[in-house]
C-alpha cells in the first residue's frame, strides 16, 4: 500500500501522484448531470463525488462530501441554485462554487457572484471552457466565461436598465418562480415564507418593473431571460 503523505498526494516508491479535485454536480436533468460527468472526468484530474438534482439534496450532499468545488446549476426545481449556494456558504464560507447555468445575460452572473460564486459560465460555453473554469476556481482565481465577462464590463448594457439594479435577490427569486407557472402558495412552501409576504413581493415587483397585470409581469419576465426553454423531461404543451 502507497504511504499517504500531506496535502492530499498519495506517495509511492517511484512516482507522486495528486489526488484528483472533488466535485459536486448540481443540475436538474439526469442526462445533463452523466454528460457533464464525463467531460469532467475524462483526463482523470477531476472526480465527481456526489450529484443532485436539487437545492435540498445537494446541500446534504455538500455537508456529507465536502467537495472541493461545487458546479452549480441556478435554474432549479422549487429552490434556486442561488439560494442553494448561500445555504452552502452560511455554512461552509471558503466553499468554492462555479455556476454553470444556460442564462447567458449578465444580471444572472451579478447575482450569483454577489450570492458568493467563484465564478460563471454559460452552458454554451465550449467544453474546454468549463474544465478550464473548474481547475482555475480549485486554483483560488475567479472565472467568467468571455460573453459574461465582455457584458459585465460594458456595465450590462444589453440589459433593461430598469430591471438591471431594481430587484432584490428575494424579488428576482420570487419573479423567477411565478414565472415558471408556481403559484404564490407554492412559492411561499418553496422558500419557506407566507402567501402574504410573496404577495408582497409580488406587488413591489410589478411596481419596479412597471407592469400593471400578469401578462405585463410575463414580458419583463421575459426580456430578463426567466423564461426557460422547455427542457428534455417537459412534456409537449407543458408549462415553462
Amino acid at each position: 500500500m502507497s504511504p499517504v503523505v500531506p496535502n492530499g498526494i498519495v506517495g509511492s516508491s517511484r512516482t507522486n501522484r495528486v489526488a484528483p479535485l472533488s466535485v459536486l454536480l448540481v443540475d436538474d436533468h439526469a442526462v445533463v448531470r452523466e454528460g457533464y460527468r464525463r467531460l469532467l472526468e475524462r483526463r482523470g484530474e477531476i472526480a465527481v463525488v456526489g450529484e443532485a438534482a436539487d437545492a435540498d439534496t445537494a446541500c446534504e450532499l455538500f455537508g456529507r462530501l465536502r467537495p472541493q468545488i461545487v458546479v452549480m446549476d441556478i435554474t432549479l426545481p422549487g429552490v434556486s441554485g442561488i439560494d442553494a449556494m448561500r445555504r452552502m456558504l452560511a455554512r461552509h464560507p471558503d466553499t468554492r462554487v462555479l455556476v454553470f447555468s444556460m442564462h447567458e445575460d449578465a444580471i444572472f452572473a451579478r447575482r450569483a457572484l454577489q450570492a458568493g460564486a467563484y465564478g460563471y459560465v454559460t452552458k454554451a460555453s465550449a467544453p474546454a471552457v468549463l474544465l478550464e473554469a473548474v481547475h482555475a476556481i480549485a486554483a483560488g482565481r475567479r472565472y467568467l466565461s468571455p460573453g459574461i465577462a465582455e457584458q459585465l464590463a460594458l456595465g450590462d448594457t444589453l440589459l433593461d436598465p430598469r430591471a438591471r439594479h431594481a430587484l432584490s435577490a428575494r424579488e428576482f427569486e420570487v419573479l423567477r418562480l411565478l414565472a415558471q407557472g408556481h403559484s404564490v402558495r407554492d412559492i411561499a412552501q418553496s422558500m419557506g415564507l407566507t402567501a402574504k409576504t410573496v404577495a408582497n413581493h409580488q406587488s413591489t415587483i410589478k411596481q419596479k418593473l412597471g407592469a400593471e397585470s400578469a401578462i405585463q409581469l410575463l414580458r419583463a419576465a421575459s426580456r430578463l431571460g426567466l423564461l426557460a426553454p422547455r427542457g428534455p423531461d417537459t412534456p409537449e404543451g407543458a408549462a415553462p
